[in-house]
C-alpha cells in the first residue's frame, strides 16, 4: 500500500523522529510505513491521520492487487 507519509511529514516540517514520537512508535516503524514495507494497524492509521488533520484515505492509497 503506498502512502504519502513522508510528502504530509515534510509539509509538517517534522523529522522521522518527532513524528513517530507523536503517534508513539519507533523511528523504524516510520522509516518502514514510508517505504511501503509496513501497513499499520488501523489505530496507528487513525493516529498518523489526527497529527496530520486530514483523513486515512488522503494518506494511505489502496491499490487493489
Amino acid at each position: 500500500m503506498k502512502n504519502r507519509i513522508k510528502q504530509l511529514r515534510d509539509i509538517h516540517n517534522l523529522t522521522q523522529d518527532e513524528f513517530a514520537k507523536l503517534v508513539n512508535v519507533s523511528r523504524q516503524t516510520i522509516i518502514s510505513l514510508e517505504k511501503g514495507h509496513y501497513n499499520p494497524s488501523i489505530t496507528l492509521a487513525f493516529k498518523i491521520a489526527k497529527v496530520f488533520n486530514t483523513t486515512i484515505e488522503h494518506i494511505f492509497l489502496y491499490e487493489e492487487e
